[in-house]
């Protein structure tokens, strides 16, 4: 007989097609499965539950199955007790190790429930002892040592899905992962609301952002969020920076200035003589100091003491010298400040998008806007199932949410 294990999922399984999708990936590990049970909810608001009996050719083809279905929200039914091993070597996690999701996570051991203190996609779970007290968290492959203890295998583990935040009238907040063809002003007012209760709470706003924000022309409507207390952390690379701190200095961006849109005469030299004035300045900050830079999306932030994490890549001129160029600590960097947000908003950039997702836990609220779509769904195909996307220009989206969250914005621009 095959090895089998029963599971059992929770939620709206019909209208968000995911148990379609957890049956379709029992079949692609080259598993089968038995619906034992399906409770279908009546009403809109009723959830649904399913328990299944899932088999695979042996255990550890059931367990690497077990642990991609806990992506979806599944769980065993009679989970157990988790299984620890020594890591034998710095870098390497133990085989069988389990591969986590960015769900809300506990593990069973020694008969009691621990929470998961971060919870990351495609990271291992080690376990520490803290002054008696058993602590759990994730790790990256490349932070293990050897002799730590990772848990391994599915047994011992539970997942939570966040619940779709239902208003009155049974609508959600942004239910479709992928919104083009929804009134805009709609879409706008739901991540202004988003940001706002982010804000009461006591929670972050963490923003990501690619040079598209400078140069669609959407600066000075960031600018303005970031003096409203709208932007606590930054998420970027080394051309958003360079580029608002070229049109801080020259008025364009790339060359092109942002004022009658066409270049403009040795245009092409400005971002090159712009990181050269904030590398001889010392550092952004320097040069907001010294009153080099006096404008800005990077002065907005300086100014304001917000944070802000630039990560460079392999095509970056300069680069500025506040840019990682190692991306493990610049890695390293974005996860250190994800404490304390409660809201993520990411504008203009797949890379620093996907980055992004791939550390954050499913229990923020993510919304990618950016006017390619790919960019919008990559996000819930690399596992971001909070991830929901606006397909539109960048520009007109952010001078839309200026004016909703800072209505006196309108009348500036007039």
């Amino acid at each position: 007989m095959q090895p089998s294990e029963s599971v059992e999922i929770s939620g709206h399984l019909m209208d968000s097609g995911v148990l379609s999708l957890v049956l379709s990936d029992i079949r692609e590990y080259g598993g089968d499965y038995v619906v034992d049970r399906f409770d279908l909810g009546h009403e809109t608001h009723d959830t649904s539950h399913a328990t299944i009996t899932v088999s695979a050719e042996d255990d550890e083809a059931l367990q690497r199955m077990l642990m991609r279905l806990q992506g979806r929200g599944v769980n065993q039914v009679d989970p157990g007790e988790a299984v620890l091993e020594l890591a034998e070597a710095d870098g390497v996690f133990p085989d069988g190790f389990y591969s986590t999701t960015n769900l809300d996570t506990r593990v069973r051991l020694a008969g009691r429930w621990i929470s998961v203190e971060n919870p990351e996609m495609d990271c291992g779970l080690v376990v520490t002892e803290d002054n008696g007290h058993t602590r759990i968290r994730t790790l990256p492959m490349a932070e293990v040592k050897a002799g730590m203890q990772v848990v391994c295998g599915a047994a011992g583990i539970k997942v939570s899905v966040p619940a779709v935040a239902r208003i009155e009238g049974g609508f959600g907040f942004m239910e479709s992962e992928v919104s083009s063809e929804k009134p805009q002003a709609v879409l706008v007012r739901q991540v202004a609301d988003g940001i706002r209760k982010a804000k009461q709470g006591g929670k972050k706003v963490l923003w990501v952002g690619g040079p598209g924000v400078v140069h669609t022309g959407a600066a000075p409507a960031m600018v303005t969020l970031v003096h409203a207390g709208f932007v606590d952390v930054l998420f970027a690379g080394n051309a958003l920076a360079t580029h608002d701190i070229e049109a801080a200095l020259y008025g364009t961006s790339l060359g092109v200035d942002l004022a009658q849109g066409r270049g403009v005469e040795h245009g092409h030299e400005h971002h090159i003589r712009a990181l050269n004035t904030i590398r001889k300045a010392g550092s952004i900050k320097d040069a907001v100091d010294q009153g080099v830079l006096d404008g800005g999306i990077m002065h907005a932030l300086v100014s304001n003491g917000k944070e802000f994490v630039l990560v460079g890549s392999v095509r970056d001129d300069g680069p500025l010298p506040d840019v990682y160029t190692d991306v493990i600590e610049g890695q390293n960097a974005m996860r250190a400040k994800l404490d304390g947000v409660g809201f993520c908003l990411m504008v203009a950039t797949m890379l620093h998008s996907v980055a992004t997702g791939n550390i954050l836990p499913a229990s923020v609220p993510l919304v990618c806007v950016d006017i390619n779509p790919a960019t919008v769904t990559k996000l819930a195909d690399r596992g971001s199932s909070q991830a929901r996307g606006i397909v539109t220009d960048v520009g007109l989206f952010l001078e839309q949410l200026a004016v909703e969250l800072v209505p006196e914005y309108r009348s500036r621009r007039t």
